[in-house]
This record gives C-alpha cells, structure tokens and sequence, in this order.
C-alpha cells in the first residue's frame, strides 16, 4: 500500500510578511496600506470603522497588510473609562492582531505631519502598543504620511525635532526606526521598497520571529459576552480575509513558510520525542508524562515551525481520558491561532491497533476537533528503528498491521511518516514530513488550516461515550 505523498517537492514559498497598521484618526492609514500594495484596496473616503486585511506579492514578498480604525484621543491620555480591556479601542486592536495571526512581523505606528503630537496622544499611542506585549517596540517603525505637506526648505529629521519631546519620545520608543510615505503617488514603488527593507532590518534583528499577542483572543472572549454581534463581525471578517487571500489575484495556494502543528496520541506514544526531533533540540521533556500542552518553535528546513506537545489520551476509553488531558488538546488549538495546518497523530510501531483502539482515537479527535479533523490529519509512525531492525518498509507494516490501521489511514487520506530517530538518513526524514504537511494545506485549499471553533470545544469537553461503548467487547 503506497502513502498519499507523491514524493515531489512543493514549490518553495515566498517571504511572508504581516504587516499591522495602527494609528489615531484620520492619519491616513488606509492610504498607507494602498501605497504599500500598489493598488486601491482599502476604502479611503471614509472613516474605517471595522479592521480589514489584504494580502498580495510586493517586490517578490506575499505581503498582508492589515488597517485598524483609528484610536480616538483623551484628555487624560488613557483609554475611554479608564478600563482599556473594555475599550472600542482595544477592542479594535485585537480584532487587527486577529487577522494578523499569529502575528504582525512589523508593526507600522501611522502619524501624520499635519497633526500636531501631543504628549497625551503619545500617553495614548503608548498604552495601546505596551498592551500588546512588552517586547512590542522592537517591532514597531514610524510612518510618517502627508509627506507632500512639508514645506519645500523642510525634511523629516526637522519635522521630528520641530515636533517637540512627546514626538521625539515617541521615535525612541522605536528604536529611532522612521519611514515617510506620499500617499499622492501611489505609483511611486521607490518608497514602498525602501520601507520594505526597513521592515527587513526590523525582523532579522529580531531573527525572523515575529509579535505573538495571545491576549487577543482573551480580550475578543471578554468582549463577546457584552457584544456577539461584533464578535460575530471579527469571525466572519477572518475567515472571509482567510478565503480571498487565496483566491485573489488568481494565485495558486503556495505553502506557508509558517507551519503550525499538533502533536496528539495515547499516553507513551512519543510524541515529546517526535516533536524534539522535528525541531532539532530539546523542547519538550522527555520521560515523564506530558501533563499540559506546550508550545515550542524553531526554524526547520526553511520553515517557521509551531509545534504544540500535548497530554496523551486514554488507550481503552474516552472516559480513561482525564477530563484536564481534554482540556489541554482543546488548548492547544487555541496557542496555534487562527488554526493548526496539520494535526500528528502519534502512533508507535510496535503497538497493534485492534478496532477498540481505532474508535478512541477517532472519537477523541472529533471531539476536539470536529468532523473534519481527518482532512488535516497525518499519521506519525514512531520507532521506526524498530520496522527498520525487522527489515520490512513502512507499505509492508501497514498491510501487516491489518485492516484497522488501513481504515484509520484511509480516513486520514492515506498522509503518514515513518521517524526513526537511529537512521543513518535521519537528516532526510523531517524535510520530507515537512513537504507532506505542506501538500496537506495544498489539498486543503481555501480552508488551509483548522478552524477552531470555540463553542464546539467547550460543548464537546466532557467527552461523554458514544451509547453502548462502555461496554462493547471491541479489542
């Protein structure tokens, strides 16, 4: 029996680049991100009310720029009521990092010369960024717009300093990172491409990683309850940002160079040591019971890969499972947000897999994951030394290993891989589970990455038995 994976190489993916666009109102941010793209593709003849994202090639990067509307001032320099996670503000900012995820690369922090930088909009400017995490200003550039303003004797380095201390302060804070940008010509790339490079400085110096915010999906949680229909807006703004990315422009579906992933299978399968070996050191502890999920990244044959450990499953029954061990793979959707690419499930070699075995696995993962679980699904075979001892290839094991494990792949569109952390080609193996993965997202189209869907996680965590499985004789 011969795996799904044909063996060809996928087409190595552009640079991808996320780009987050914050700043006061009108400040000229959605002209900013059309100057950026080359094309008008964010409305500018009104105010921008709801976070939009858009995606295309610039100067050989798949570039996502996403605009945010525009912070309002206060007098005292804090957010509306004191309360920043109750904000409109904060609301709207988190709903930019949503369609960011899992994370802007840059953050472009939008003024305009012709509005004057008070020390309260800077108090302002500051709260909103610092909430986004601490390590926020490594990744922040200033983007000076209405450049055409300027008086024909003055410069940008004069503008700051004649800007007075809240703006001086306030460049700083980036690092003494500045761009300007004359929205009047559109057509003018020299610009766009010299903030390109800009942006390149700011992510090599934070080598190639890029913003995680996880309190964004906290905060979308906390608001929902005063708001399902702004929640509601965000959802379908997402995954309505996530189909016309692939579709726009006519573009075929590259593989990310983002790659995020969950490890998952019975207790002792070996998933912290397969995940170890995907990424190249020590992550995850090896030898004791993985008790919580974890989240590790590395940089893997050209990839950025996110990979999430978590606890493992009962053997005989749902109900063996430890109601935690539930909760814990519930998570590790929500650390791999919007979604992971692909779901490893972890099953040794040495293990038989009789039809009780089959139907655990396979409730477990649709109750965490929903029906489609198995259109993202790859089965990872461990001790593959012990396969490689007996002499027998991986397609002669599974005839071997009878119709269960055939059922099971053939439910997973026949994806598996085969580790074996003793083979002299060790070196080999992970690119080519890597290649799977990214033929996986390839076969998965318009929908590249699983959605999680809150609602059903949270209704699906007790887990209860299918009726009668408590006490069917399957073995």
């Amino acid at each position: 029996m011969a795996g799904h994976f044909t063996g060809r190489c996928a087409e190595p993916a552009l640079p991808a680049r996320r780009i987050l666009l914050i700043g006061g109102l009108q400040t000229g941010k959605s002209s900013a991100g059309n100057t950026i793209l080359g094309k008008q593709v964010f409305p500018t003849e009104k105010v921008t009310s709801e976070s939009g994202a858009f995606r295309v090639e610039v100067f050989g990067q798949m570039v996502t720029v996403v605009d945010t509307p525009g912070l309002g001032w206060s007098e005292d320099g804090v957010m509306d009521g004191g309360q920043p996670l109750e904000s409109a503000d904060t609301w709207n900012l988190s709903s930019g990092v949503l369609l960011c995820s899992p994370g802007p690369h840059v953050i472009l922090l939008v003024l305009s010369v012709s509005q004057p930088l008070t020390e309260n909009h800077r108090k302002t400017l500051e709260t909103h960024l610092e909430g986004m995490g601490r390590g926020v200003w490594r990744y922040t550039i200033v983007l000076f717009t209405g450049i055409d303003r300027l008086g024909a004797d003055e410069c940008l380095e004069s503008h700051i300093i004649e800007g007075g201390k809240p703006l001086q302060r306030l460049v700083e804070r980036c690092g003494n990172r500045y761009h300007s940008l004359d929205n009047t010509q559109l057509n003018e790339r020299t610009q766009v491409q010299e903030l390109l490079l800009k942006m390149e400085e700011v992510v090599e110096q934070n080598q190639g990683w890029f913003l995680e915010v996880d309190g964004s999906w906290d905060l979308l949680r906390d608001y929902r309850a005063k708001n399902n229909l702004m929640w509601n807006v965000v959802v379908q703004a997402e995954r309505r940002a996530t189909e016309s990315w692939n579709l726009q422009e006519g573009m075929d579906v590259s593989p990310p160079r983002e790659l995020r992933i969950i490890l998952l299978g019975w207790k002792g399968a070996g998933k912290s040591m397969a995940g170890n070996t995907i990424l190249g050191f020590q992550g995850f502890e090896v030898g004791k019971q993985t008790e919580v999920s974890l989240r590790r990244q590395s940089q893997v044959s050209g990839r950025r890969v996110t990979l999430v450990d978590t606890p493992g499953w009962g053997w005989w029954s749902v109900k063996q499972t430890p109601k935690q061990a539930k909760r814990e793979a519930q998570r590790a959707g929500e650390l791999l947000r919007p979604g992971p690419h692909a779901l490893l499930l972890v099953i040794p070699i040495v293990s038989t897999l009789t039809s009780r075995k089959r139907f655990v696995l396979e409730d477990h993962m649709e109750k965490i994951f929903g029906q489609e679980w198995p259109q993202y699904t790859l089965v990872l075979f461990t001790c593959g030394d012990w396969l490689r001892g007996l002499g027998y290839s991986i397609e002669e094991h599974i005839q071997r290993g009878g119709k269960e494990l055939v059922r099971l792949l053939e439910t997973c569109g026949n994806y598996y891989h085969v580790l074996d952390n003793k083979s002299p080609e060790g070196h080999r193996q992970i690119p080519e589970l890597l290649n799977k993965v990214e033929e996986i997202i390839a076969h998965n189209t318009t929908e590249p990455y699983l959605y999680i869907d809150r609602d059903h996680n949270e209704d699906s965590v007790g887990m209860t038995e299918s009726p009668g499985c408590a006490t069917c004789n399957l073995q």
